[in-house]
C-alpha cells in the first residue's frame, strides 16, 4: 500500500455525545478489519509516587470483567481466529483486536465492557505488581536499559518524561488497589478515548456499532492536563555507569521539538542521513545502515561494533539520541568526538543533494512498511490523531518531501549544542568478569 493511501483515503471521524472520538476507515482489499482504542494517558501523564500506574493499569484491564472473566476473551480471540494486545508508551495506551471481518463486533464488545467494568481484583493487583517488579528487574540486569534510563531521568528534569514507562521501583512497591482504580475511573473513559477501526466493513454499519456499544457508557471527569514545559538545558549533563558486564555503551542525548513542530521532519531526515531510515512507528523497520554517515565513520573504523540514533514523534519535545557499542580498548571519548565530528560536518557543509534524496527516499519506503496491513494502518490513524491529530498523517509525504538541505543543516546547528547534551558512559569495573 503506498504512504499517500493510508493517508488520504476517504475515512469517517465523528464525536459520540459522551465525548468518545470515532476514526473509522474502510479498506476492502481483504476481509480482514482491526479495531483499536487509544486512551490519552502514559508516563507523561504520571506524577513522582506513582510512576508505572499507566503500565500497570494497562495489566489490569486484560484481567478480566464480570461479563469477560479472565482467559475468556483470550479463547474467545482464539476461536474466532484474531490477535489481540495492549502496550503502554509514554504518550498512550492503546488496545487492539484484528479479526475475520466477520468477527469484529467482539473486539468492540470487550472494549466497551472494560473500558467500563474492570474489577481491578485485590489479589489480581498484588499478583501483577510481582509479574511488574520481576519485568523491572530483570531489565536492571542489562547495563544498556541502566544507562539508557539514567540518561533519560538526567535529560529531563522537570517534565514527566524523566519517568521510565514501566515505572520507579520504589513507587511500584507502595502503589495500591485505590490508587489504580482512580487512575482507571480518570484517564479510561470515553472523553478520553479514540476508537480507530480500519477494514473491510461498512462505515454506517460500524459506527452504529460502536454507538450500540460504546454511546452509553457515561463520560470520565476532566482529565488533568500537563502543563509543564522542560526548560532549556544550560549546562551538559554527564552519566557514569559502572557493572560487571565487560561491552562498553554510550550515549549522547540532545532535546529535539515535538511531532508538530515545523523542524520534526528535517530532523528526521537528519536522522536518516546519520544512521538509516525508521518506520517511526511502533511497528517500522530499520533498513540497512553500512552506508551511513555513523556506520562509516565508527563502525567501519572499528571504534564501535555498532552505533545508531534515534528520533521519534512525541506530544511533548522529547530527545535525539545516539547509541554505541563500543569496540575492545576502544575509549569513550574517542567515540563521542568521532560523532561529534560527523554532526558537525552537517552543520558546517550540510548534506549532498544524493544523501538528501536516499534518507527521503528510505523514511517514505520505512513509512510503506509500517502500515501495510489494517491493523498498522489502525494503529498510524490513532497514534497521528494522539500526538497531533489525522492532518499530520495526511500531510506526512508532502511535509517529508519537502525538506531541503538547508533545512537539515538549520537543525543540526539549532538542536546539537554542546551545553544541551546529556552523555552516558557505561564502563565495566576494573574487575569485572565475562561470563
Amino acid at each position: 500500500m503506498a504512504i499517500d493511501e493510508v493517508a488520504t483515503d476517504p475515512r469517517t471521524q465523528t464525536v459520540l455525545a459522551n465525548g468518545l472520538q470515532v476514526i473509522l476507515q474502510e479498506r476492502h482489499v481483504a476481509p480482514v478489519a482491526s479495531f483499536w482504542i487509544y486512551y490519552r494517558v502514559g508516563s507523561r501523564n504520571e506524577l513522582p509516587g506513582a510512576t508505572g500506574i499507566s503500565h500497570w493499569v494497562e495489566h489490569m484491564l486484560f484481567k478480566g470483567t464480570e461479563k469477560f472473566p479472565r482467559g475468556e476473551f483470550d479463547k474467545a480471540v482464539s476461536r474466532a481466529g484474531g490477535v489481540f494486545n495492549g502496550m503502554t508508551s509514554q504518550d498512550w495506551t492503546t488496545y487492539f483486536e484484528t479479526f475475520p471481518s466477520e468477527r469484529i463486533e467482539l473486539a468492540l464488545q470487550v472494549e466497551s465492557d472494560r473500558m467500563a467494568n474492570s474489577i481491578f481484583d485485590v489479589e489480581e493487583t498484588e499478583s501483577e505488581r510481582t509479574v511488574i517488579i520481576s519485568e523491572r528487574e530483570g531489565s536492571e540486569n542489562n547495563y544498556f536499559y541502566l544507562l539508557n534510563e539514567e540518561v533519560q531521568a538526567a535529560a529531563f528534569q522537570v517534565h514527566s518524561y524523566h519517568h521510565p514507562i514501566i515505572g520507579w521501583k520504589s513507587d511500584l512497591l507502595t502503589i495500591e488497589r485505590n490508587d489504580l482504580y482512580q487512575h482507571y475511573q480518570t484517564f479510561y473513559a470515553p472523553n478520553n478515548a479514540i476508537a480507530v477501526a480500519v477494514g473491510d466493513f461498512d462505515t454506517t454499519e460500524m459506527l452504529a456499532k460502536i454507538e450500540q456499544y460504546f454511546g452509553h457508557l457515561p463520560s470520565g471527569p476532566t482529565v488533568p492536563r500537563v502543563r509543564t514545559r522542560e526548560p532549556e538545558q544550560q549546562a551538559e549533563r554527564r552519566v557514569l555507569l559502572r557493572g560487571n558486564e565487560l561491552t562498553s555503551y554510550l550515549i549522547m542525548a540532545f532535546h529535539a521539538p515535538e511531532a508538530t513542530h515545523v523542524d520534526f521532519f528535517p530532523l528526521i531526515v537528519m536522522d536518516a542521513v546519520l544512521s538509516g531510515a525508521k518506520g517511526m512507528g511502533l511497528f517500522g523497520g530499520w533498513g540497512n545502515n553500512r552506508s551511513n554517515r555513523l556506520y562509516k565513520a565508527l563502525v567501519d573504523t572499528q571504534l564501535t561494533v555498532d552505533v545508531s540514533s534515534s528520533y521519534r514523534p512525541t506530544v511533548d519535545p522529547d530527545l535525539f539520541s545516539f547509541y554505541a557499542t563500543l569496540a575492545q580498548d576502544v575509549d569513550h571519548q574517542q567515540v563521542e568526538e568521532a560523532i561529534w565530528s560527523e554532526i558537525q560536518k552537517i552543520q558546517q557543509e550540510g548534506v549532498t543533494a544524493a544523501e538528501l534524496t536516499k534518507a527521503i527516499k528510505q523514511t517514505k519506503a520505512q513509512f510503506a512498511y509500517s502500515s501495510e496491513s489494517v491493523t498498522y494502518q489502525a494503529y498510524w490513524l490513532g497514534f497521528s490523531e494522539i500526538i497531533a491529530d489525522t492532518t499530520w498523517l495526511e500531510d506526512w509525504l508532502d511535509k517529508l518531501l519537502a525538506v531541503t538541505a538547508e533545512d537539515v543543516q538549520r537543525v543540526a546547528q539549532a538542536y546539537f549544542v554542546r551545553n544541551g547534551q546529556t552523555i552516558g558512559w557505561y564502563l565495566p569495573d576494573e574487575d569485572a568478569e565475562g561470563d
